[in-house]
């Protein structure tokens, strides 16, 4: 299937790591599974709170990171209803199963001295609201096992401010099938008005011009930093 399927992992920034473990392990109950020398980045640690066995909420670590200010409005929005700059984080909002959950999860979350908000009936959704460390605005939300219909929720209104044709909406909703070639597709030419990573220029176009084989050779790190026995 040539689509996404969830999230693997999303990765947060932090100037402290300890701190956003002890609170995601404590107020929300996730579990630590990884912490260790980020791959390939120079004094960066990496760490991984588990959602499930498939899905993690990551937090990246180097001396950099606590020199950059924060600033409400623009590198965070700091509520789920506010601003901040385009391509920034505006809030996270995890999944549980029922409203119960939802419910237990407020109680658990007031329990450890964190204000919460809600819930509220999203309609499609069910959702509580309330603070991570470093201002981080985070969300639970329950569809209760319902998907959402596109027929009820595209609003028409909407559609037209946002400069969506007709046409384009229903590309949108049933996206174009891929099959993949016999031979991999190569890297394509550079263009500044399709999405590029940010790397020093020099460094980037030797990126893009090594093989993938030897990306997969030089880049890959898959020992974990602790060896078990076998």
């Amino acid at each position: 299937m040539t689509k996404p399927n969830g999230v693997h992992h999303f990765a947060i920034c932090t100037a402290d790591i300890k701190t956003q473990i002890e609170f995601f392990t404590d107020v929300l109950g996730m579990e630590l599974v990884a912490l260790y020398w980020m791959h390939g980045v120079a004094n960066t640690w990496h760490g991984f709170l588990k959602l499930n066995d498939q899905c993690s909420v990551a937090f990246v670590q180097s001396p950099e990171v606590g020199k950059i200010a924060t600033e409400i409005g623009k590198t965070h929005s700091g509520n789920a209803g506010a601003a901040s700059a385009p391509g920034t984080l505006q809030h996270i909002a995890f999944n549980v199963d029922t409203e119960e959950d939802l419910l237990a999860m407020r109680d658990r979350i007031r329990s450890r001295g964190v204000h919460v908000l809600g819930h509220i009936d999203h309609g499609f959704c069910k959702s509580i609201y309330f603070a991570g460390p470093e201002n981080l605005t985070l969300e639970v939300s329950t569809s209760e096992g319902y998907a959402i219909q596109a027929a009820a929720w595209i609003d028409p209104e909407v559609v037209g401010l946002a400069g969506i044709s007709a046409r384009d909406l229903e590309r949108y909703k049933s996206p174009a099938k891929f099959v993949r070639p016999p031979k991999p597709v190569p890297q394509p030419a550079m263009n500044s008005r399709r999405p590029q990573m940010t790397y020093p220029a020099e460094i980037y176009t030797r990126l893009l011009s090594t093989p993938d084989e030897i990306i997969l050779a030089q880049a890959s790190e898959t020992e974990p930093p602790v060896k078990l026995a076998s």
